[in-house]
Order: C-alpha cells, then sequence, then structure tokens
C-alpha cells in the first residue's frame, strides 16, 4: 500500500495544502479526537471526586493522583492514539476504546487503580463526543479563525485608508455607474467581514452531559439524592461552554449550526471581494506585485494571474458548500438518535480546512495588489455621462417634475464627453449657484461621502466591535 504523505494523499487539504492546514491536525484529526475524548473522560472523573454521595476512593483521590490524572493529558501524544486505535480494532467502538486504554493506563499507576470501574462513569458516547467537538470547534475558533480574521479586517481597512480619496467608477449592473472611491470599496468589505466575524465570535457553544437520553437515568438511580443537572452544568462550564439542559442521547447542534452559517457567511464575504478583486485587475485598476521566479502561464510568459484571489474563491466555494449541508443536516436526527450525526461532524474538519486555505489565500493576495491612479482616471474621464444623476436630481430639487425625463432623452445609453456635459448644464433653467456648482462637478469630484467613509472604516469597527 502506498504510504500516506502530502503527495499521496487523497484530500488536498491533507496533500497540496498541507502546511497551510497543518495546525487543524491537532484539533480534527483522529489523534486530536481521541485527545479531546480522553480530557472530557479525566476531567469528568476527577469531576466524580467532588460528587456527594459517591463512593471514598474517589473523594480519597490524593493531589499527586490528580497530578498523574493530568500527566495522563499532558503526556498523550500520536504514539498513544495509536494504541487507543489498535484498541478500537477489537471494540470496534472508538470512545469504548478511549474508556480502555485510560484503565490500562490506570492500572500501571498504583493511586488510580482503584479507580478503573468510573471511567466513562454514567456517560453515553456521545456525553464524551458532544464535548469533545465542541471543545475542539472553540479552539479552532479562538486560536485560528479569529485571529486570522482579525488580520485581513485590519489588511482591507488599510486598504480603505490609503486609497480613501482615490476616485473610482463604479459599475451597477456592469454598467459605468455614480463614482466611489477604491478605498471606500475595500471598507465596504472591511465592515461586512467585521459584523460577521462578530457574529461567528457571538455563537455560544454548547455541550450536554446527562447520559442515554439526555434524563440523568443512570445519575439519579445510583445517587437519587445528589442534583446530577446541577453537577452536569457545572462541569460543562468548567470547560468553557454552555451548557445545553434539554436533550436527547445527542447534543442537538442547533448551536454549531449557527455557528456553521456565521462561517459561511464568512466565506460569502471573501468570494464577493475576491470576485470584485479579480475583476479590478481585469481592468488594470489593480496590478500585482511581481515575483520574479513564478511563472503566470505555461505559454504566455507576460501573465500575472490573480490566483490568490482564485484560490481563495476556490477554497472558499468548498468550505461553504460543507458549512452549509452541516448546518441543515446536523440539528436533525431520527427520534433519541441516529448515527448520520456522528458521520457527518467527521467532515467538520474540511470546513475549517478549506476555509482556511482559502483565508491564507486572501490574505497573500491582498499583500500583492496596488492601484493604477492613471488608469483610474482615464477610464473616469471617458464617461462624464455618470453626472447625469446629478443633474437631473438637482432638476427635481428645483421643482421639475419630468427632470428624469428630460436628462434621460440627452443621456440614455450614449457615452457623454465633458463638453457635452457642460452644454446640458448651460442650458437647464436652474439657478446660477446651482448651475456653478454643476459646472464644478467631474467624474473625478462626484463620490459623495465616499471619502470620508472609508477614512473613518476603523472608527465604525470599533464602535461596532
Amino acid at each position: 500500500m502506498t504510504k500516506l504523505s502530502p503527495l499521496t494523499a487523497i484530500s488536498p487539504t491533507d496533500g497540496r495544502y498541507r502546511a497551510i492546514s497543518e495546525p487543524l491536525a491537532e484539533l480534527f484529526s483522529e489523534y486530536g479526537l481521541f485527545r479531546y475524548r480522553l480530557i472530557v473522560e479525566i476531567r469528568w472523573l476527577q469531576r466524580l471526586t467532588t460528587v456527594e454521595g459517591m463512593p471514598s476512593a474517589l473523594s480519597s483521590l490524593s493531589s499527586s493522583g490528580h497530578q498523574s490524572l493530568d500527566n495522563l493529558i499532558k503526556d498523550f501524544d500520536p504514539a498513544q492514539a495509536e494504541k487507543i486505535k489498535s484498541l478500537e480494532k477489537i471494540t470496534n467502538h472508538d470512545v469504548k476504546a478511549v474508556e480502555y486504554y485510560l484503565r490500562e493506563c490506570f492500572n500501571a499507576h498504583p493511586q488510580l487503580t482503584s479507580l478503573s470501574s468510573f471511567i466513562h462513569f454514567a456517560c453515553t458516547s456521545e456525553d464524551v463526543n458532544n464535548i469533545a467537538w465542541s471543545m475542539i470547534i472553540r479552539d479552532a475558533r479562538e486560536t485560528l479563525i479569529l485571529p486570522q480574521l482579525k488580520q485581513i479586517i485590519e489588511q482591507l481597512v488599510d486598504c480603505a485608508e490609503r486609497w480613501a480619496s482615490m476616485p473610482m467608477l463604479a459599475r451597477t449592473h456592469g454598467q459605468p455607474a455614480s463614482p466611489t472611491t477604491l478605498g471606500k470599496e475595500f471598507a465596504n468589505f472591511a465592515y461586512r467581514l467585521h459584523r460577521q466575524s462578530q457574529r461567528l465570535k457571538e455563537v455560544d457553544i454548547t455541550a450536554k452531559m446527562n447520559g442515554a437520553v439526555g434524563n440523568y437515568n443512570a445519575h439519579k438511580q445510583i445517587c437519587p439524592e445528589t442534583n446530577w443537572p446541577q453537577i452536569g452544568r457545572h462541569f460543562i462550564e468548567s470547560l468553557g461552554l454552555t451548557w445545553m439542559p434539554y436533550t436527547t442521547q445527542i447534543e442537538p447542534h442547533d448551536n454549531l449550526a449557527a455557528l456553521l452559517d456565521a462561517l459561511a457567511a464568512v466565506y460569502r464575504v471573501m468570494i464577493d471581494c475576491c470576485r470584485d478583486v479579480w475583476g479590478y485587475i481585469a481592468l488594470d485598476y489593480l496590478q500585482q506585485r511581481i515575483h520574479g521566479d513564478e511563472v503566470g502561464s505555461s505559454t504566455m510568459p507576460h501573465k500575472i494571474n490573480p490566483i490568490d484571489f482564485e484560490n481563495a474563491e476556490g477554497n472558499a466555494g468548498l468550505a461553504h458548500a460543507l458549512a452549509q449541508h452541516l448546518s441543515a443536516k446536523l440539528p436533525i436526527s431520527r427520534w433519541q438518535r441516529d448515527l448520520s450525526d456522528s458521520s457527518s461532524l467527521r467532515a467538520l474538519g474540511n470546513v475549517f480546512a478549506h476555509g482556511n486555505v482559502a483565508l491564507s489565500a486572501w490574505q497573500r493576495g491582498l499583500k500583492k495588489i496596488s492601484p493604477k491612479p492613471s488608469v483610474l482616471s482615464n477610464d473616469l474621464q471617458r464617461h462624464w455621462e455618470v453626472l447625469a444623476e446629478a443633474i437631473q436630481t438637482n432638476l427635481r430639487y428645483h421643482g421639475d417634475r419630468h427632470a428624469y425625463e428630460k436628462i434621460k432623452t440627452c443621456s440614455h445609453g450614449k457615452k457623454l464627453s465633458a463638453g457635452e456635459i457642460k452644454k446640458i448644464i448651460q442650458q437647464l433653467d436652474i439657478p446660477d449657484e446651482t448651475r456653478e456648482r454643476l459646472l464644478a462637478c467631474t467624474p473625478e469630484n462626484y463620490i459623495g461621502y465616499a471619502e470620508s467613509l472609508a477614512k473613518e472604516i476603523r472608527q465604525a469597527i470599533e464602535r461596532k466591535a
């Protein structure tokens, strides 16, 4: 059998893009999932040592015994995960394999041997799995996704501020429209991305620890005087998660769906931005920094292709599609549970991996671009007809009920020069002050508040934070 490597991997996130997706391996790999399950099992056992009514073998666990448990987490590595995987071949059950692995570890520690029967105590596998997945998602969001989004928002803000006063012809329906500034267009994306990253940040990551069908059946039967729902809640919250009190066997995944929807919204903003920038490069509004050794085309030596934005769009599309599917699938389960959610969750890492590849490509692309002021200016000078909006709006202001129709007659579908626009203005029945203001208007200064909006984007984001 061919040995697995970045060259033989089927998935591009484990192959071609392995260097970029590597940090996610600690979280979403089989090793990562085993590690988080181990954490849950050990922390639950440690929590049981404080529960009144439980046997004295638990409450008498010494500080060194607790340290030994902590060390099992600290010392866990891929070699230990291999041992669990070997046990899984026997059990055909991944969570039970973790339990048996811990039992073997306990047998090697005199202080822990007597606690073997309390490993996975009153738990269903889903108690362990749902908490493990929630911790993985929390850590992926906090340590990888949100920091990267913060960096990209800063890049977009920087573009907005640097190019705030650089006029640019806008296009609606692909046609020349009222001018904007290049910076204002980047400010739009910065603000949108910030909003979606805040939405992503604010989603509560929920988990449950309540037994086979969510009713603490075994818990209450063994210790009927103990407030197990309160213990479950405190345990979940001690792990930095939000308690879900009402569940079947599985945590319902509603909040995970909300988080995936927020991620999908981030990817949509990215796709939109990448397509716009791609278009501005095609129009020659933006140029890309040249890297001497890079090849743009295998046959056309002159080309510098916008590959970073294309790469980002492609991978963001894959991440978006997976996020949308999982968002729709995970909250739906037959009766008290079926296995379809568990199978689907194993693809969760691909959402983050393709998203991470896309975000990295977007970052690279943004670092390479710079505007071509002369091209932007020349394009504006070819389209004086965009001032038709200003002219007809001034006529309306002065009470002309047919203002739109009048200006449409002389501008609809036409490409007008500066002289032709000024001639139209001279013939209008408007006050001299208004006429002078319109005659001073050019495609380059008819930008409304675009410049100030772009310059204020940082403050706008800080107010929204």
